[in-house]
């Protein structure tokens, strides 16, 4: 009888040694996760979303974005590298010199057809289960987005708005996002 191989279950340290070869790489409790580099729709919603969130964050000095490639450590074994994430300014003690050590404030996926099952399912599991208040997810090829807030160890959905929607969203409530600006 064949006995199940064992399973081997990587550390931080363990994904430092990984090659710089342009491929995104997670560690979902201990099991590898490799992506390869968004495409440029995905990083046109990225950097135009990044200089709506920075300059409002900014302005109001509420803390600190970040953009991937970050990592943020949820635990030894558990490193993801969001598209974008927010770490208010009475938290900063978590940002460290060469990660987030911890839940940030806000974490955004920008979904792409390689991830969208990993961003909306497991992704969105694994930061409630770590105590991500607010998770956002951004949908380039449905010009769609959906914010959630964690409510008793569930994300619940508090806004939604497609293509030239205006949406406002916590950790935000203040700031109204033209979507069609994300998209351009």
């Amino acid at each position: 009888m064949a006995s199940q191989p064992e399973r081997v279950v990587l550390t931080y340290q363990d994904l430092l040694q990984l090659p710089n070869d342009r491929n995104r790489y997670e560690l979902f409790e201990g099991e590898l996760q490799v992506t390869a580099a968004p495409n440029t729709a995905h990083q046109t919603a990225s950097m135009n979303l990044t200089l709506i969130l920075g300059n409002h964050v900014r302005a109001h000095q509420l803390g600190r974005i970040f953009t991937a490639p970050c990592d943020v450590l949820l635990g030894e074994t558990t490193v993801v590298e969001p598209d974008l994430l927010f770490v208010a300014a009475e938290r900063t003690e978590i940002i460290q010199r060469q990660y987030v050590a911890g839940a940030p404030d806000l974490v955004i996926e920008i979904i792409s057809p390689s991830t969208a099952l990993a961003d909306r399912q497991v992704k969105r599991q694994l930061y409630a289960r770590h105590g991500i208040t607010h998770y956002w997810l951004v949908d380039v090829e449905r010009q769609e987005f959906i914010a959630y807030a964690l409510a008793d160890g569930l994300y619940r959905e508090v806004a939604r708005g497609r293509e030239t929607e205006t949406v406002s969203a916590p950790p935000f409530a203040d700031l109204s996002i033209p979507l069609a600006e994300i998209w351009e």
